[in-house]
């Protein structure tokens, strides 16, 4: 440009200023050329505190709302990764004749954003839109907004741990007391008393009861003074707020360790019951005792064969452990679980949670030897930085798998900016569990089906998946999932693989991936072509579909009316061998690969009994519902494996 003529246009611009202006000055900057537009800040959440935001910018920016956020301070791995959340995937490579974006250079004004936020508590947001992306794929911040506000205040977040000590008192007790057994089959007392029973509980069973009635076989006394001294571990109330005072004062002169509070009248209240809730927990702290609840629903614990409820049901044993805020959704997971077959560890319904949290019952699993996975359920988060700082603990000793519902509301500030407009909670939230490597699931089945995948299957080595199908439509429909999952890969058959299935299925194959078999299976068709598949060392992911469909046409011969004659027994009997084995052969080639071998069937659900999905129950692994329903718990599974060895750790 011409110096002199730039010059003059500047003295021009200020010789109309007035002395009502005050001071004015020109800024003279480069015009920045480009035709990508990025956007990136920094917003600071009332639950969550300081994140940073890349989205894609310019004027469209809210209308487009492709923005992932990450918490401040990261790292450039954490960054890396934000790049390549982004849906708009294809503006980051090479676009109309400019180069791919410099993800280093982007990354170090990521990482720039959050070391600024981190130092600076008083930096309320920042809105840099557009950050223009140069032909040479360099980014150039073009225009700036910073909002400073007040200073975080410090939360804070004195209240001691529960012990393991206290959480084996909880979950594994030598003994359990009801406090207020009932003959009445309508009440709490009566239900959780007969639910411990039924449970087969092996410790000790006590109850009380103000007049001292026998119940379902138990003599009930009229007071815990009543009851021998070491001897019980835990007590499950089912009595009135008011009487529960006195009442944790007796159990720690016997030397109860952990109380579960069904009794409502607390924190859900109002202020009388918020008040009667603190004081418990001095009380119980005082004491030396764990409180689980109050107004909670119960705890599980299979290991111990506890089932100390008021609600059923009773889940089979396996690996999982649940943690919730709403009782209803423990019985949803211990529902999945039932229906499944793949087990629960443990489970808890955390109440009010007025002393002991999701968290602590999260954190307490992380090290707990029967539990390979926690499952949890979040709603009314207040201290959001305190709470994914634990749960990112947790997550870095196993796998964490959350559903969130009652998104807390972004304070009043947070349209200020484009930054803040595009800053919900939800997607706060979201940037918080992708950063520590929680996997988050919308729905509850989907949450228990990721959480039963972790808790049966291997962590996948790498992307590429196969799909063995016995019909070509299911395979054509899960393809689809795979690519739309956007990370999985349908694996290029090599030339060697296609040669040994050749010499195992009649010519019309389908000669790709999806291996469709064409109707061509003989005895040992599947479990020869199975081990083909999974023993090839570019597989890393085996999807078979098709499991049953011999055993659903057995069931109806079976009951044709024409049974057992016709030759039709021996021909149901074969059927159903043959789904046997298939799903044996699935289990077992996975455990001897250590590569994850997904079993899909609508029968699952359509016709449990089916002998196909029966067996693969009694294996202790999910068969799930649908090709797509494999597809996202696989893709859970190898997110989960990418995100642990960017950062060196262990993927077995």
């Amino acid at each position: 440009a011409d110096v002199d003529a730039v010059e003059r246009a500047a003295q021009e611009l200020l010789s109309a200023a007035t002395a009502q202006d005050g001071e004015v000055t020109v800024l003279v900057a480069p015009m920045v050329q480009g035709n990508r537009e990025l956007i990136v800040g920094v917003v600071r959440d009332p639950q969550f505190g300081a994140s940073v935001m890349l989205g894609i910018g310019g004027i469209f920016a809210e209308a487009i709302a492709d923005v992932v956020f990450r918490p401040a301070p990261l790292d450039r791995i954490t960054a890396h990764e934000m790049i390549s959340d982004l849906a708009t995937q294809k503006l980051l490579g090479e676009f109309r004749g400019e180069a791919c974006v410099d993800r280093e250079k982007l990354v170090d004004v990521l990482v720039g954003l959050g070391s600024l936020a981190h130092s600076r508590s008083d930096i309320a947001s920042i809105d840099i839109n557009p950050l223009i992306i140069g032909s040479d794929g360099v980014p150039v911040a073009v225009d700036a907004l910073v909002e400073i506000g007040e200073a975080d205040a410090s939360i804070a977040t004195a209240r001691a741990r529960p012990t393991v000590e206290q959480f084996q008192a909880l979950f594994e007790p030598r003994g359990v007391v009801v406090a207020g057994a009932s003959s009445h089959p309508g009440k709490f007392g009566f239900v959780s008393l007969h639910n411990i029973l039924a449970g087969g509980f092996q410790g000790q069973i006590f109850g009380t009861n103000l007049q001292g009635e026998n119940v379902l076989g138990i003599q009930t006394v009229a007071d815990i003074d009543q009851l021998p001294e070491n001897a019980i571990d835990l007590v499950f109330v089912c009595t009135p707020a008011s009487a529960n005072p006195a009442l944790l004062r007796a159990c720690a002169a016997k030397g109860v360790k952990a109380a579960f509070l069904t009794s409502a009248g607390y924190g859900e209240a109002g202020a009388e019951g918020k008040k009667a809730e603190e004081e418990l927990i001095a009380l119980a702290d005082e004491l030396g005792i764990l409180l689980a609840g109050p107004n909670g629903q119960g705890v599980v614990s299979t290991p111990a064969k506890l089932c100390a409820q008021i609600v059923a049901p009773y889940p089979p044993a396996g690996h999982i452990g649940v943690a919730s805020q709403s009782g209803n959704f423990v019985s949803s997971f211990l529902n999945w679980s039932r229906s499944s077959g793949v087990g629960i560890s443990r489970a808890v319904s955390a109440g009010n949670a007025a002393a002991v949290t999701v968290a602590d019952y999260l954190d307490f699993y992380a090290d707990d030897e029967a539990t390979a996975v926690g499952l949890a359920y979040l709603e009314g988060i207040s201290d959001g930085r305190s709470l994914m700082t634990r749960l990112a603990g947790v997550a870095a000793r196993k796998p964490l798998v959350l559903v969130k519902g009652g998104a807390t509301e972004s304070g009043a500030h947070a349209a200020a900016s484009h930054t803040g407009a595009l800053a919900a909670n939800d997607k706060v939230f979201d940037g918080f569990c992708r950063a520590a490597g929680i996997t988050r699931a919308e729905t509850v089945e989907e949450a228990f089906e990721a959480a039963a995948t972790f808790a049966t299957q291997p962590l996948p080595k790498g992307p590429n998946v196969v799909i063995m199908t016995t019909a070509g439509g299911w395979g054509v429909v899960t393809s689809d999932a795979l690519a739309r999952d956007g990370l999985l890969k349908l694996l290029e058959l090599p030339e060697d693989l296609k040669a040994q299935i050749d010499g195992k299925l009649p010519p019309r194959w389908s000669k790709a991936n999806p291996v469709d078999c064409a109707g061509g299976e003989t005895r040992d068709t599947i479990p020869e072509v199975l081990e083909m598949i999974a023993l090839h060392p570019d597989v890393d992911a085996v999807i078979y579909l098709g499991l049953g469909i011999q055993s659903n046409q057995a069931r109806l011969l079976r009951e044709g009316g024409f049974y057992p004659d016709h030759g039709i027994e021996r021909i149901v009997a074969y059927h159903e061998r043959q789904d046997e084995r298939f799903a044996l052969a699935a289990d077992e080639l996975s455990r001897r690969t250590g590569k994850p071998i997904l079993t899909a069937t609508e029968l699952a659900v359509a016709d449990p009994d089916n002998p196909g999905p029966l067996t693969v129950r009694a294996t202790g692994r999910l068969c799930y519902a649908s090709g797509n329903r494999a597809v996202t718990a696989l893709g859970h599974l190898y997110r989960a494996a990418e995100f642990r060895a960017r950062r060196g750790w262990s993927v077995d």
